[in-house]
């Protein structure tokens, strides 16, 4: 599906289509995402899933290295469409492994699907991104009043309840209720929120590296390059102390780096230095996601680990769109100056030292093997 929308976008001309193709990916990715790392819980032994997890972290700070390369060879010659037809072949070949070496088996019973789940669910998130994004942070009360936002606050404030009733009653549910009675679900979701706030930081690092050094955006983008890198060694060397150490102390530790990171970019320095320190601090802390999976696949049974894998990626996505929508707000606050995003950064680095008070009520490496 994935490369079908690859092909459907290299072809498109007009924004419709595009939007279309785009589509068509998104649903394509977002199940590879859940059960690629739920097939590391049924491949791999408790005591070896930090280790793959921390791989796949790895491939995805790779592919950031590698894709702007790519793309640039490619725009050389060639219109933008074609950048999707790269897809294609790669596409082509994981079909061909997959098939051949991933563990699958026909089910028994064949599951039902929440169809009224799914749509309540896509309704709520919807309204959420639509709300949120359309909030203006500098004139909170008025924003909340507004046509543009008040309706779809309301649609998040009514349906999100029914939403928990209705799922509590299905035997199938799209969002498993009773597996938010584990302590350790419940703060990985605050945690997993939190990390995607963080995320979204990343995508005014460009804007800010333009606003200090007085650089093109072209080469803002490449002044990003420390991060990946560090996400690139973050990622399997967090992986690593997950099978050693265990989840608890990878994530207290991922979060303090991410606080000490946020609170530099915080001081909005034009010491290009500590900008890059500041970018590589933030690489290894975020390389603790990779934890965070671990915990979901130890605290649930075989069957819902692809489902909980997508629970996960939930929460991250909805703190992506907070954070993208207060970061924006915040900085925007004083404009023609680079202070608001030395507010919006200030925010996250409270918010990232609340987290970590939080993970330390997670398991220990003891309780966490049995």
């Amino acid at each position: 599906m994935f490369g079908l929308g690859s092909g459907v976008v290299s072809l498109s001309h007009d924004i419709t289509l595009l939007l279309i193709g785009r589509a068509i990916q998104g649903f394509g990715s977002s199940g590879i995402f859940p059960v690629a790392s739920a097939t590391i819980g049924d491949v791999f032994p408790v005591e070896k899933r930090g280790r793959a997890l921390g791989l796949i972290g790895a491939v995805f700070g790779i592919a950031f290295i590698v894709g702007p390369f790519i793309a640039g060879f490619v725009l050389l010659y060639f219109d933008w469409n074609a950048l999707f037809l790269v897809n294609l072949p790669i596409a082509a070949a994981l079909i061909v492994f997959a098939s051949r070496m991933l563990p699958g088996k026909t089910a028994a019973k064949k599951p039902l699907i929440d169809w009224i789940g799914i749509l309540l669910m896509a309704v709520v998130l919807t309204s959420f991104t639509l709300a949120i994004n359309n909030m203006d942070v500098r004139h909170l009360g008025v924003s909340l009043g507004a046509l543009s936002v008040l309706p779809f606050l309301l649609l998040v404030l009514i349906l999100t309840p029914i939403l928990v009733m209705f799922e509590k009653s299905r035997r199938d549910a799209i969002i498993n209720t009773k597996l938010f009675r584990s302590t350790q679900v419940r703060l990985v979701g605050f945690i997993a929120f939190g990390l995607g706030i963080f995320q979204s930081s990343i995508v005014f690092l460009p804007k800010l590296a333009v606003d200090l050094f007085g650089v093109r955006p072209s080469k803002a983008s490449f002044m990003l390059l420390p991060l990946v890198a560090a996400t690139t060694v973050g990622s399997p060397l967090s992986g690593r102390l997950l099978d050693k150490l265990g989840s608890k102390i990878v994530v207290v530790s991922g979060l303090i780096i991410a606080s000490a990171a946020l609170f530099l970019f915080s001081l909005v320095s034009q010491n290009l230095i500590l900008f890059y320190a500041a970018e590589a601090g933030l690489g290894f802390g975020l390389a603790m996601r990779a934890s965070l999976n671990y915990i979901m696949l130890n605290e649930v049974v075989s069957q819902d680990r692809a489902s909980t894998q997508g629970m996960l990626i939930i929460f991250i996505a909805i703190g992506q769109l907070t954070g993208a929508a207060l970061i924006g707000s915040i900085a925007s606050g004083t404009p023609g100056s680079t202070a608001g995003f030395g507010h919006a950064f200030l925010f996250m680095t409270a918010l990232s030292i609340l987290l970590v008070a939080l993970a330390f009520f997670l398991k220990s490496r003891k309780n966490e093997l049995s």
